[in-house]
Order: structure tokens, then sequence, then C-alpha cells
């Protein structure tokens, strides 16, 4: 028995030392990057969007909701929120030798908009995310990207109770042009959240490619 869980051992710390370390600093090859906002209304997932995307512990400003929040963030179908972020929510991917991608994650409720300025300032594009049990939620959002001009994709966070509707409808209702996509994903599954990714970023180049071209 002791020579099996030796055997086991081995094994665990092999397999530890032949995963490569979380990388911490970017190298030093990297010389350009991009940058993404992540935003939507209160609750709806960028926090996690973001966590789930970034290949470092991403930089959070979460703090925790307190009686002084009561009656102003609606906490409505979100038993389990307790914290919320107050300035922004960082994380990075390292898309080759030369570039990075920064990830910034927008706080949701309007009295800390101010930051918007300045965490927009740049952004290549932004992914707007949409929770379907709440979608009048997502007007106040949607209209800010418009008004800054900011190339966005709307990002359905697809939660168990999620309704389904089809997408001409769910385009109406949101209002939204036709050149602006909406994809779906569940911000929890770092496989789709990269697919949501990747479809955005096509996104954004065919749309360059196209004012290119007029």
């Amino acid at each position: 028995m002791a020579s099996a869980n030796s055997a086991d051992r081995r094994t665990a710390e092999q397999q530890a030392q032949s995963q490569p370390p979380e990388p911490q600093y970017l190298p030093p090859s990297v010389q350009g990057a991009v940058k993404i906002l992540v935003t939507g209304p209160f609750g709806v997932g960028k926090t996690t969007l973001v966590g789930a995307l970034s290949e470092i512990t991403p930089l959070r400003t979460e703090e925790t909701m307190t009686a002084a929040s009561a009656g102003i963030d609606d906490l409505t179908g979100r038993p389990g929120k307790t914290t919320t972020t107050v300035a922004l929510d960082f994380g990075r991917i390292t898309l080759n030798s030369r570039l990075a991608l920064y990830l910034f994650g927008t706080p949701g409720q309007q009295r800390f908009w101010p930051l918007w300025d300045d965490l927009s300032r740049g952004a290549l594009g932004a992914i707007a995310m949409v929770d379907l049990r709440r979608p009048d939620e997502a007007f106040d959002v949607l209209g800010r990207l418009e008004e800054q001009r900011i190339p966005f994709a709307v990002a359905v966070n697809t939660f168990p109770d999620t309704p389904s509707y089809p997408e001409e409808e769910l385009r109406s209702a949101l209002d939204l042009l036709p050149e602006v996509p909406i994809l779906y994903c569940d911000a929890r599954d770092r496989r789709a959240a990269y697919d949501l990714l990747i479809d955005f970023v096509d996104h954004l180049h065919s749309t360059a490619v196209l004012e290119l071209q007029r």
C-alpha cells in the first residue's frame, strides 16, 4: 500500500512540474497591446467572464455590498450576490510573442459611470453582456456604447433559467442596429468564453476590412 501511495505521489508531482506556471509578466518580445471592454448592467457576469478569459489571476476591485446599497442596487433574481465591482476588473491574454490583449471589466451601476471615460479610452471594442431575464437593464449600457461610438457585440450570458427568444425578436427588443452581433455563452465556462471572444474579434476584423474597402 505504501509503495502504491508513493507512486501516486510521484505521478502527481510529475504532472504538476509538467504544467507551465501561470504567467505573471509579459514576455519582453511583446511590443503591442489591444484593449477590449467587458461591460453590462449590475450582476450580469462581467467579473466571471474576465476571470474565465484571463491567463493571469485577474485584478478585481470588488467590495462587499452593505446596507448602504439597499434600495439602490436591485438584488431581485440575484440571491447569491454579495459583492460588486467598484472600479474595474482587469485580465490579460498573451495572443502571441508580440501582442497582448487586455480585458477591462466596467462597473455596472450608473453611479460608477464617470470611470467609463478612462476605461474606454483606446478600446478596440466592447463585449456588452446581457441577462435575458432582465433585458431592460441593458438599455442604458447599450445606449452609452452607441454614444461613445465604441464597436460592440451583445453577449447573452446563459443562466440556467435564461428564456429563449428568436434573434429578430431579441434584436428588436434591445433596439440593436443590424451590424451588432448577438452572441451567446456561459460566462463560467472557459471554453465558451474563449469561443465568444474569438467570434467577437472576428466581427471586429470583418468590420475593419469592410471600412477599408469603402
